[in-house]
């Protein structure tokens, strides 16, 4: 079968290897329908963190067809089609009862990865596996893509807006245009802000986050974004903020622009070694974040949404490509020529 591999830093290339097989009692393979490329994908790729040249890939984000499942899977059958969520939680420790599964305490290895192939192997299969009614050719395209960002950047949009605590009448300031943060923007929707003021600086961009809600958009970046927010708000800032990047500017905006008391959820991841807390003690600033719980939300809240369509996340894929053409998948998010670049098998 065909499966992605880091060859190096700007380059990921097909390979044919063995099909993956059943290796514990609670594992499933997964025929992949559609795929994608994350934006946490593109660190290695641009070479801003360190990884072993011609390994497996990071790519975690799938729908698709159950192929075989192990002797302790209930919940799923071959031929059911499922979200792959990135994160495998159990379903009944104290993190994953808590709503915080992407934290599982049970499951040591509750990430995927290597999941842009034909297919993969997905660890801990009987509570993490969404199922989905039907099957894919039920489904419009778009309605594919809107499902398959239930995998990842839905999820995690939405993991930024509940851990700040979003509520109805909320003034919601999103930081960061990616595939998350516009997601973001659909979940701060979600849970009743009046007002979403999105930071973007591309055109693109900034018309998907006014269709998925926001009122406002700000360009500027650093001192100057955070001075617009402040002018919008009359001087009182945000009651929640949504850091949906994990660089060290973003971060810092983050801080600044939530009113004394205001909740951060951060969920990009960070590659920044450190912090200055110093400003967010003096505001009282709540700071919360991590790891989306995407079984929970798409269980509780997420998969229903989208099969009603009341919210339609997948139009963050703009640009579609085959497996064969990964590497120009790749390249064209790195090259903020697509949002989010689509897979499809």
């Amino acid at each position: 079968m065909k499966t992605t591999i880091f060859e190096k830093a700007g380059q990921v290339a097909i390979e044919n290897v063995d099909k993956p097989t059943i290796q514990a009692s609670d594992d499933a393979i997964i025929k992949v329908v559609r795929t994608c490329v994350c934006g946490s994908d593109l660190w290695a790729y641009r070479g801003l963190e360190d990884k072993t040249a011609h390994s497996a890939n990071s790519g975690h984000e799938a729908i698709g067809i159950v192929d075989s499942v192990g002797s302790d899977i209930t919940t799923v059958k071959p031929g059911d089609f499922v979200i792959a969520p990135f994160t495998h939680g159990c379903g009944h420790c104290a993190a994953c009862l808590a709503g915080f599964d992407g934290d599982c305490q049970n499951h040591d290895d509750n990430f995927s990865s290597a999941v842009q192939s034909e297919y993969f192997r997905f660890q801990h299969a009987d509570w993490a596996l969404v199922k989905v009614p039907g099957q894919p050719s039920d489904y419009t395209d778009g309605m594919l893509n809107s499902l398959l960002s239930l995998a990842d950047v839905m999820a995690t949009g939405y993991h930024a807006a509940r851990v700040a605590n979003v509520k109805t009448g909320d003034t919601v300031v999103v930081v960061g245009d990616g595939a998350v943060g516009l997601c973001g923007v659909i979940a701060a929707k979600m849970r009743g802000a009046k007002r979403i003021i999105a930071m973007s600086r591309h055109a693109d961009r900034q018309k998907l986050a006014t269709e998925f809600g926001a009122t406002d958009i700000v360009a500027e970046r650093g001192d100057e974004a955070v001075a617009k927010v402040m002018a919008l708000t009359n001087n009182a800032g945000a009651d929640a903020v949504l850091e949906c990047v994990g660089t060290e500017q973003s971060n810092d905006t983050a801080m600044k622009v939530g009113r004394p008391g205001a909740t951060v959820g951060r969920v990009g991841l960070p590659h920044e070694p450190k912090m200055d807390m110093t400003d967010s003690f003096y505001k009282n600033t709540i700071i919360a974040g991590g790891i989306a719980a995407v079984t929970t939300y798409d269980k509780q809240v997420l998969l229903k949404a989208v099969l009603d369509g009341d919210i339609h996340p997948g139009k963050v894929f703009t640009k579609a490509f085959k497996l064969d053409d990964i590497n120009e998948a790749y390249r064209a998010m790195d090259k903020r020529e697509a949002i989010k670049s689509l897979i499809i098998l």
